[in-house]
């Protein structure tokens, strides 16, 4: 029962890295400089970014920073689910 919760984290961890890949080329695309070597330095620097980039556009950050948020939420829970059912 366990590792199906260390399954789960798994693809929303994935789901996460996808979410945060989009969201560093959606901010790419509007002229912010991505350091490629730094890039698990930065990468909440560069979340913030998109979701301050996509308040001014929309009015509300966009659907791949609260994909992002989510994931990464469900991903923590189902390993400490499964952390405890061990």
């Amino acid at each position: 029962m366990s590792m199906l919760f260390f399954i789960i984290a798994i693809v929303f961890v994935i789901w996460g890295v996808v979410s945060a890949l989009v969201m560093t080329d959606y901010i790419s695309k509007r002229g912010h400089k991505i350091n490629v070597f730094l890039f698990r330095l930065y990468i909440y620097r560069y979340i913030h970014t998109y979701c301050e980039l996509t308040k001014t556009e929309n009015g509300k950050p966009g659907f791949w920073f609260y994909s992002y948020i989510v994931c990464m939420n469900v991903a923590l829970i189902c390993v400490i689910i499964g952390a405890v059912l061990k």
